[in-house]
């Protein structure tokens, strides 16, 4: 779950509503410098699918005591969130081999940032265990994909991309910069999200992306699990809605 700080209010977002927006920006992504997916379809779906683990845990979501709030995502305790994790390939294999290979990768990218020596050790431990069956499922799937490596690190990279510019968008993380975005000639470039929400070295083929997304506004903080859980299942519905702009189109 993403936890959104306003002024006046705190808006919980659901991570496949934050996924759905990776979709969206998969959607629109793709010009002369930027090459749009490949292939499309298994890919849009992958970016919109990356965090398939966490539904059924975001209609429950566990209470945060330090909060007085659900747990965020950056929040979750690492044996939580790993087991979600490990969960996630298996539910989108029930759609796609492909969607389960860029689902499985994005997970094991996110572990492989973990510095494990500042893990619990029982936690570090798990978190290989985990790593090691991800990659042993991931050959597998390449394999029976016949997918190539090249490929599909660059579907993987374009998911951790389109990952980062919804979180900022939602999370209001601008400014900020995604790196090492692939380029048509089969490079990479670092792409900046400024607060305006313009986006330079500009990735899309229109000169404005449109994105929505639905979340409910929390009155809290609670005083425990089942407040938490009433008061989510009460919480007042909104769209937000946001506008990524060309530099020229400001």
């Amino acid at each position: 779950m993403l936890l959104r700080r306003e002024p006046d209010r705190i808006v919980a977002i659901g991570q496949p509503a934050h996924a759905r927006v990776s979709g969206q920006l998969a959607g629109a992504w793709g010009n002369e410098r930027f090459r749009p997916p490949s292939p499309r379809d298994e890919v849009l779906l992958a970016a919109s699918q990356h965090d398939i683990g966490m539904a059924a845990w975001d209609a429950e979501p566990d209470f945060n005591a330090e909060t007085g709030l659900p747990y965020g995502f950056i929040e979750m305790p690492v044996a939580t969130h790993l087991d979600l994790w490990k969960r996630a390939p298996a539910l989108a294999l029930s759609q796609s081999r492909y969607v389960a290979l860029l689902v499985s990768m994005h997970g094991t990218a996110l572990y492989e940032m973990r510095d494990l020596e500042k893990l619990d050790p029982a936690d570090a431990v798990d978190v290989r265990a985990y790593l090691d069956a991800q990659r042993a499922l991931q050959a597998g799937l390449r394999e029976s994909l016949g997918a190539g490596d090249a490929e599909v690190a660059r579907n993987q990279r374009l998911i951790w991309t389109w990952d980062h510019l919804s979180l900022a968008v939602l999370l209001g993380w601008a400014p900020t910069t995604a790196r090492a975005v692939p380029t048509a000639g089969g490079g990479a470039t670092d792409v900046a999200l400024s607060a305006g929400l313009v986006l330079d070295p500009w990735p899309f083929s229109e000169p404005s992306v449109e994105l929505t997304c639905d979340g409910r506004v929390l009155d809290g903080p609670f005083a425990d699990a089942a407040e938490m859980r009433a008061a989510l299942a009460a919480a007042p519905w909104v769209q937000l809605e946001f506008r990524l702009l060309h530099s020229t189109a400001q």
